[in-house]
C-alpha cells in the first residue's frame, strides 16, 4: 500500500466533505512543504501559494497566487471569490498581525492561532510572564524597558545574564547570546537606545544562558488536546561543525535520539500540554502548531523559546514522516476533535534536510542564477522544497539567501544524511554553498558507548593542530638573520653569531594587554591587539638599547575559537613583521573550568628576547646630570595601560563601545578608538639610542608618567615636565572629564601622549629633536633637576590645564615625517544608502581635498551587507544598519534614522541611492539640510525613470540636478545643475551612464557650496548666495 492509498481509502470510508481548495500563506521551503503535504489529501483540489516560489509555482494540484496577504480585508474577499475552502498560515508575522482573527471573522475558515495566542511567540516578554504563571521550566528572566536597569541587572545578577532578547517579532534576529556580560550591556543599548530592532525592541528580556542539547519539540493543538511531533534538530551556523554566521537554518533531522520515549512524554506533560491548559484558562485559546524550543540542560528540558507555527526548516524533516493526512489533522484540529483523530507517523524512519543557500549568505548575495540538477535529484527519490527561488525565461533561478531544502527519508539517520548529500550534490548554482553534516550529532550520540576522550573534557587538539597549521606561514614570515621562525617542534633556535654580534648581551621582556582585552572580546576585534602585546615587550627591552629578535606568545582560553586565535596571532606576527623580530614559537593553552567569565573569552602573554653590544648598554646613569633634556615622543593613544580605569569611566558615561567616538577624536567609534594598536619605538628609536647621544630611554607604560621615567634615572635625580609643551590627544581629555580624575591620577595611570622619553644632553637636544621629528611628533618636554630624598622624581606641571586646552597651537611640534590632526572644525555629513551607495564614492574621495569644508561622519543604509557599507568601512567611517522592515510605519523607521543622526551631531544629510520616501516629518525637521541628487534637468522629467522619459520627449540635453529635499518629490529649491548631451543612437544605459559621471562631479561640488555656507536656504524655501564664500 503506498501513502497516497492510505489517504485515498480513508477518504472514501469517512465520506468527508467535497474536495476543496486550499491557500496557504508565505513563500519558503516550510510552504512548499505545507504545499507538497496537503495536496497529498484526496480532499484538496487545489493548493495555492501566496506569494510562494518556483517550487510551488505549477505543478498538477499546486499553484500560486498573487494575492495582497497584508490587506486581510481583500484576502477574505479572494478567499470568498475563488471558493477557497481553508487557509494555513505559514509564517508568524500575520499570525502576529491578526490573519487568523480578520477571515475568521469573515467567514473563512483558517488553520492557526489567534493574535492573542501568537502573543507566544510575538511578545517574549508575554512568553516569559506566561510561562512563570503555569510554572513552565524556562530560563532565569527579568524585563526592561530602561536600559539603565537592564545593565544594573545584567551585573549583578546571580546567574550569567547573557541572553538580550527584543521582546517583539525581530525577524528572527532579535535575540543576542553575549560573550560576556559587558557585550550583553552592549546589546541592550544596541536594542533600547539605538532601536535596532524599531517597535520590536521597545521592552527587552534578559534571561540566563542554558547549556546542553537544543532540540525542537512540535505539537498539533486544537486548544485541548496536544499531539506531539516527532523531535527534531535544526542547525543554525552556517558551515560544518557549526561555525561560521547564524543563519535562518541550515538543515535539520528528525527524529532526535537525545529524546527517549519517556522524555518525550515529560516534555508534553510539563511543556506542550501546560502551555494549552494555560492558554485556555487565561481565555485565549490556542489552535495550530505550537513550537517549542527547549535546552536539555542537567535539570532537565527548559523552554527557550514557543513559536506559534511550523518551523523552518524543521517542517521539511517532519510532514514527510507523517503517515496521516495533513488535511484531515488540520480539519480536527480546527473542528475541536483532535482527539479523535490521533497522527500517525512513519516508523522505523528518520528524515534528513539539507538547506543549499546562495553565496554570501546570510549577508549580501547574488540573485537570478540558474538552478540545474533538480530533476537528478528527484530521480534519488528526494524531495526538494524550493525556498529563495522563482522562474524566469522558462528557468528555475535563485532568489533569496535560503534557496532550496533537499530532504531524503530513509530507514536510519546514517542513510539519509548520505542520500541528502548524494542529492545536494547533484543540484547545482553558482558559489551554492550547503552544509554535509546535518544530523552528524545524532550518529555521534548513537555511538557513545564508547570511552571519554579529551575533547568531552573540553579540550580540542584537532583545532589546536588546526591553528597550528594556519599559523606556520605567518610565522615563517617573520624570518630574519639568525632564526627561521619555524614552528612545531620543542624549542625555536636563534644564532647570534648569524645576527652579526660581537660582544653581545641578552635582554628579555614579558607583559601582557591587561582588560584592554575585554574591549576587543566586546567590540569583536582581534586583529589589532596582537600588535599590542609585542609593542608592549619590545617597547620595554630597548630601554637597554637592545635590538629585538625573537618574540614567544601565550594564547589561554576556556575554549579555543581557531578563526580569533588565528586573527590575533596575525596580528602578532605582522607586528613582530614591523619591529624585525621573529615569531620564534608559542603556547596556545585550551583550559575549560577556568575563571573564564564567558565562552569567547581568552588571555595574553608576550615574552621578548634582544641583544645588545656590551659597550651600547643603556641607562648611562653615570652620565646624567642637572639640567640634561627630556624629549617625549608621541603616543598613538591610551596604548594598553589604564585600561580597568578606562572601562569603569565608560560604565558610568552615557556611551557604549558602539558610540560615535568623543568629539575631536576622529570619525570613529569608541571601541575603535579605546583599540588604537600600541605604537612601537624599536624601528625609529633604535638608531638614536645607539649614537652615544641619548642617556636614557623610558617606556610609559603601566604607571604612567610618574613611576616609568625614574626607572632609568639615578636616584639623586628627577624630572620636571611641562604638560602645555606636547600635544595631549583628546582621548585623554574625556577620560579626566567623564571619569573627574584628578592631575595626579591621570599622570600615574596613563601616558597623556608621550609613549616614550629620550634623556639627551642640553646641548643636542635642539638637534636631535628635529632628527626624531622627521620621523614622529615629538616635543622638548622637561628637564632633569635634582632630586630629594622623598620628594616626588617626577612632576608634571599644567597638566589639567593641558587636558582642558590641548586643542591650541603647541611650541615646537611641528614635524616633517607625520601631521596633527586638522583641528579645523568641518560640517559634519551622513550618508542614506540602501545599496552600492550611488556616490558616495564620489562624495568620499571629494573628503581628501584639503579645502573640503565637510567631512562624512557616518554612513547608513536600510540594507544589511550591502556594497555602499563596504565603502565607508573601507574609508574608515562609522556605519549603521537601520532595516526599515523591522519597523511598524515609514514614521517609526524615520524618527529611528533622526535619533542616529542626532546621536552623531549631524550638520548635513545627503541622500545617494537611498530607495525609501522620507516622511514629511523628518524632511521638514531637516528642511534646508538634506540633499539629493536627480538624473535630469529638474524641473523637467521628475520622479522615476527619468531617463526614459527624456529618450521617448527627444529631447538634446539632460543632466544632473543637486537640489534640497522638500516634501513634494523633486520640487525642492534647486543647488547646481550639470549638463549632459543627449546622443544619437542613446538608450537608457548608455545614457545614465554619462550622467552618473555628472552626478559625481555634480553631488560633491554642490556639497562644498552648502558646507562652505556660499549656499543657503532661505526661509522662502530658495537659494541665498554668499559669493564671499564661494571658492
Amino acid at each position: 500500500m503506498n501513502r497516497k492509498e492510505d489517504y485515498g481509502r480513508r477518504g472514501r470510508k469517512q465520506g468527508r466533505r467535497m474536495a476543496e481548495r486550499v491557500l496557504v500563506i508565505g513563500s519558503g521551503g516550510r510552504e512548499h512543504a505545507l504545499a507538497w503535504k496537503l495536496a497529498q489529501s484526496p480532499q484538496v483540489s487545489q493548493v495555492l501559494v501566496a506569494p510562494g516560489n518556483a517550487g510551488t509555482a505549477k505543478s498538477e494540484k499546486i499553484s500560486n497566487s498573487a494575492v495582497s496577504i497584508s490587506n486581510h480585508a481583500i484576502l477574505a474577499q479572494y478567499c470568498k471569490d475563488h471558493n477557497i475552502g481553508l487557509v494555513v498560515v505559514g509564517p508568524e508575522a500575520p499570525l502576529a498581525a491578526g490573519m487568523i482573527d480578520d477571515l475568521t471573522a469573515s467567514g473563512v475558515r483558517c488553520f492557526g492561532p489567534s493574535a492573542k495566542a501568537a502573543q507566544l511567540e510575538a511578545s517574549k516578554n508575554f512568553a516569559k510572564d506566561f510561562m512563570d504563571r503555569h510554572r513552565i521550566a524556562t530560563a532565569k528572566w527579568k524585563a526592561f524597558t530602561d536600559p539603565r536597569e537592564a545593565r544594573t541587572f545584567i551585573q549583578s545578577a546571580d546567574f550569567p545574564a547573557l541572553v538580550v532578547k527584543a521582546s517583539g517579532l525581530a525577524a528572527g534576529k532579535g535575540v543576542i547570546v553575549a560573550g560576556s556580560k559587558d557585550e550583553a550591556c552592549k546589546a541592550v543599548c544596541d536594542i533600547l537606545q539605538d532601536k535596532t530592532f524599531g517597535s520590536a525592541g521597545e521592552t527587552i528580556v534578559v534571561e540566563e544562558l542554558l547549556e546542553g542539547e537544543e532540540i525542537s519539540c512540535l505539537c498539533f493543538t486544537d486548544g485541548t488536546t496536544v499531539v506531539p511531533m516527532p523531535p527534531a534538530q535544526d542547525h543554525k551556523r552556517l558551515l560544518d561543525g557549526d561555525q561560521g554566521p547564524n543563519t535562518g537554518g541550515m538543515g535539520a533531522y528528525c527524529p532526535t535520539p537525545q529524546v527517549s520515549e519517556d522524555l518525550l512524554r515529560v516534555i508534553r506533560e510539563t511543556v506542550l500540554q501546560k502551555a494549552v491548559d494555560g492558554m485556555k484558562q487565561e481565555g485565549m485559546p490556542y489552535v495550530g502548531v505550537l513550537y517549542a524550543g527547549l535546552m536539555l540542560t542537567k535539570d532537565g528540558p527548559k523552554v527557550l523559546e514557543f513559536n506559534c507555527r511550523f518551523g523552518d526548516p524543521e517542517c521539511q524533516v517532519i510532514l514527510p514522516l507523517l503517515k496521516s493526512d495533513l488535511y484531515e489533522i488540520i480539519a480536527a484540529c480546527i473542528d475541536g476533535k483532535l482527539s479523535s483523530l490521533m497522527p500517525a507517523w512513519w516508523e522505523n524512519s528518520a528524515a534528513v534536510t539539507v538547506v543549499m543557500a546562495s553565496g554570501g549568505y546570510p549577508e549580501k548575495y547574488a540573485k537570478g542564477l540558474e538552478i540545474v540538477g533538480l530533476p537528478q535529484a528527484k530521480d534519488l527519490g528526494l524531495e526538494v522544497f524550493h525556498a529563495g527561488t522563482a522562474v524566469k525565461d522558462g528557468k528555475v533561478v535563485t532568489n533569496g539567501g535560503r534557496v532550496l531544502t533537499a530532504t531524503a527519508i530513509s530507514k536510519d539517520l546514517r542513510t539519509a544524511l548520505e542520500q541528502a548529500n548524494a542529492g545536494v550534490a547533484t543540484i547545482q548554482f553558482q558559489d551554492a554553498i550547503y552544509r554535509r553534516d546535518i544530523g552528524c550529532r545524532a550518529i555521534g550520540f548513537l555511538k557513545r558507548s564508547r570511552g571519554l576522550t579529551y575533547k568531552d573534557s573540553g579540550v580540542d587538539i584537532a583545532a589546536g593542530n588546526a591553528l597550528i597549521q594556519s599559523i606556520k606561514p605567518l610565522a615563517a614570515s617573520t624570518a630574519r638573520p639568525g632564526c627561521s621562525a619555524v614552528l612545531g617542534g620543542f624549542a625555536g633556535l636563534f644564532d647570534l653569531k648569524a645576527a652579526g654580534y660581537n660582544d653581545p648581551l641578552l635582554v628579555s621582556g614579558t607583559d601582557g594587554v591587561g582588560t584592554k582585552l575585554k574591549i576587543a572580546q566586546i567590540c569583536n576585534k582581534h586583529d589589532t591587539i596582537g600588535q599590542d602585546l609585542v609593542a608592549m615587550c619590545v617597547n620595554d627591552i630597548i630601554a637597554q638599547a637592545a635590538e629585538p629578535l625573537f618574540f614567544l606568545d601565550y594564547f589561554a582560553c576556556g575554549k579555543l575559537d581557531v578563526e580569533v586565535a588565528e586573527a590575533v596571532i596575525a596580528g602578532i606576527a605582522e607586528a613582530c613583521k614591523q619591529a624585525g623580530c621573529a615569531l620564534l614559537g608559542g603556547e596556545t593553552a585550551e583550559m575549560p573550568g577556568m575563571h573564564w567569565h564567558s565562552p569567547g573569552d581568552y588571555d595574553l602573554a608576550g615574552f621578548a628576547v634582544g641583544v645588545v653590544e656590551r659597550g651600547e648598554l643603556l641607562p648611562w646613569l653615570d652620565r646624567m646630570d642637572v639640567g640634561d633634556r627630556i624629549i617625549g615622543v608621541a603616543s598613538s593613544g591610551i596604548h594598553s595601560n589604564g585600561f580597568s580605569l578606562v572601562r569603569k569611566i565608560l560604565e558610568k558615561s552615557s556611551l557604549d563601545y558602539s558610540s560615535p567616538a568623543p568629539c575631536g577624536c576622529g570619525e570613529q567609534t569608541l571601541g575603535e578608538l579605546l583599540l588604537t594598536p600600541t605604537k612601537m619605538y624599536n624601528k625609529m628609536l633604535l638608531p638614536f639610542l645607539r649614537s652615544g647621544q641619548v642617556k636614557a630611554y623610558a617606556h610609559i607604560t603601566g604607571g604612567g608618567l610618574l613611576e616609568n621615567i625614574p626607572r632609568v634615572l639615578p636616584e639623586n635625580l628627577g624630572v620636571e615636565l611641562d604638560a602645555l609643551s606636547w600635544k595631549i590627544p583628546e582621548v585623554f581629555s574625556w577620560l579626566q572629564k567623564e571619569g573627574g580624575l584628578s592631575e595626579e591620577e591621570m599622570a600615574r595611570t596613563f601616558n597623556c601622549g608621550i609613549g616614550a622619553v629620550l634623556v639627551v644632553e642640553s646641548e643636542k637636544a635642539e638637534q636631535m629633536l628635529k632628527d626624531i621629528q622627521s620621523y614622529d611628533a615629538a616635543w622638548l618636554v622637561g628637564t632633569v633637576v635634582s632630586h630629594l630624598p622623598g620628594s616626588e622624581p617626577v612632576k608634571v606641571k599644567n597638566l589639567l590645564n593641558a587636558l582642558h586646552s590641548n586643542a591650541a597651537q603647541l611650541p615646537n611640534a611641528s614635524f616633517t615625517g607625520a601631521s596633527l590632526q586638522d583641528q579645523t572644525e568641518k560640517i559634519r555629513v551622513a550618508v542614506l544608502i540602501s545599496g552600492t551607495g550611488t556616490n558616495l564614492q564620489a562624495l568620499i574621495d571629494h573628503q581628501k581635498d584639503p579645502h573640503s569644508c565637510s567631512r562624512i561622519a557616518l554612513v547608513i543604509s536600510n540594507k544589511l551587507g550591502v556594497e555602499g557599507l563596504k565603502k565607508a568601512a573601507r574609508a574608515g567611517i562609522p556605519t549603521r544598519v537601520i532595516d526599515h522592515k523591522l519597523f511598524g510605519s515609514r514614521a517609526e523607521f524615520d524618527s529611528t534614522i533622526d535619533q542616529v543622526l542626532e546621536e552623531f551631531a549631524i550638520d548635513l544629510v545627503c541622500l545617494a541611492g537611498f530607495m525609501r520616501i522620507l516622511s514629511g516629518t523628518f524632511v521638514r525637521k531637516w528642511s534646508g539640510k538634506l540633499l539629493n541628487v536627480h538624473p535630469s534637468l529638474l524641473p523637467s522629467f521628475k520622479g522615476v525613470n527619468a531617463h526614459k522619459q527624456v529618450l521617448q520627449a527627444g529631447v538634446r540635453l539632460t543632466g544632473c540636478t543637486v537640489h534640497f529635499v522638500a516634501e513634494e518629490v523633486d520640487a525642492g529649491a534647486i543647488i547646481l545643475q550639470e549638463a549632459v548631451s543627449v546622443e544619437v543612437g542613446d538608450t537608457e544605459e548608455t545614457l545614465s551612464e554619462r550622467v552618473k559621471a555628472a552626478e559625481h562631479r555634480a553631488f560633491p561640488a554642490a556639497l562644498q557650496l552648502v558646507a562652505s555656507g556660499a549656499v543657503q536656504f532661505g526661509q522662502d524655501g530658495k537659494i541665498c548666495w554668499n559669493l564671499e564664500k564661494q571658492n
